[in-house]
């Protein structure tokens, strides 16, 4: 049935505008989010995906997101094509990419038998794809902001007002292991791990996802990608896939750079608690009524999972 909602008829009229000759078929709406919704459709029976952002959305404007697409392309990291980001009158982006074919969900790249080459290969991907983000020059980036990414996390907790020793044992042991301030001022993702890559039979085909990208440490995202989080059951620390050392080895094969291994651990520690503090804020959202969600509600839950992966850490038994 065709989709003739306000938000579908918006998006025709975006795609219109990137493509004013092309026949659009298909449209359908994939998923939902607080921020933006994701489309899928062909034009001239090529597949594309629009990502569609609300005008009254604190986010950041769509067209910096765009500008690191492209320069990740550049690059060399295998990111979706970019063909086109459109502003309505009322401030709403619309960012059109080609589709890329594969696989995003966790739990079927690290189980199923048609991705058994590609998990052979992914740890070595993974690093060698956030090397190349890594290499982008912030100057062809323009928009995006340093982040001071263990002070906002402090300051997150602060605000929610809930107590959580684990999490101030946590800080105390960031605070006084900090490593020496880094000169390496770089692109970070802001959310590299299994889930905002898709992956198919041979392995990386694409890194999504880019709406927390910054500027800042690159250890960021090594330590993000090791979170236990992120592993989904699996006991190899590197997204579930591998060991440590091969992802830093590619790391700085394509780099340039080798990162010390307790550099990466502080950065390890500092993504569990961010994923706790993550947890918090979704529950509370739900809990008081902003975003009403059992999605939410549930993702609270995990807060617990995260203080015990920090003693498990601390204690080096990760």
């Amino acid at each position: 049935m065709l989709d003739t909602t306000p938000e579908a008829n918006a998006i025709s009229e975006a795609l219109r505008t990137v493509f004013p000759r092309g026949v659009v078929e298909g449209l359908e709406r994939l998923t939902g989010g607080a921020s933006r919704s994701t489309w899928r459709c062909s034009v001239d029976r090529a597949p594309y995906v629009v990502q569609r952002q609300r005008g009254d959305t604190n986010e950041r404007d769509m067209h910096v997101e765009a500008s690191v697409l492209e320069a990740a392309a550049a690059a060399g990291v295998p990111v979706p094509r970019v063909v086109g980001c459109v502003t309505d009158a009322d401030g709403t982006t619309s960012l059109v990419t080609r589709y890329v074919d594969g696989e995003t969900i966790a739990r079927r790249i690290l189980r199923d038998d048609r991705y058994a080459t590609a998990r052979s290969a992914l740890t070595r991907q993974l690093g060698e794809a956030i090397a190349r983000v890594h290499s982008i020059d912030p100057v062809d980036v323009p928009g995006l902001e340093h982040a001071d990414a263990l002070g906002t996390t402090r300051d997150r907790l602060d605000e929610l007002g809930q107590p959580h020793p684990t999490f101030e044992l946590a800080f105390r042991w960031l605070d006084a292991n900090r490593p020496p301030g880094s000169d390496r001022l770089a692109v970070v993702h802001g959310d590299y791990r299994l889930g905002n890559v898709i992956v198919d039979e041979r392995g990386v085909a694409a890194v999504l996802d880019w709406e927390l990208v910054h500027l800042g440490d690159p250890v960021e995202d090594l330590g993000w990608l090791c979170s236990p989080a992120w592993r989904f059951g699996s006991p190899l620390p590197v997204a579930g896939v591998g060991h440590r050392g091969e992802l830093l080895d590619a790391y700085a094969a394509v780099s340039g750079v080798e990162v010390d291994p307790d550099v990466l651990l502080w950065w390890e520690v500092f993504a569990i608690v961010r994923w706790g503090v993550i947890c918090i804020g979704q529950a509370d959202a739900h809990r008081s009524g902003a975003a009403r969600s059992h999605e939410l509600a549930a993702i609270g839950r995990r807060v617990c999972e995260t203080e015990h992966d920090l003693f498990l850490t601390l204690e080096g038994r990760w």
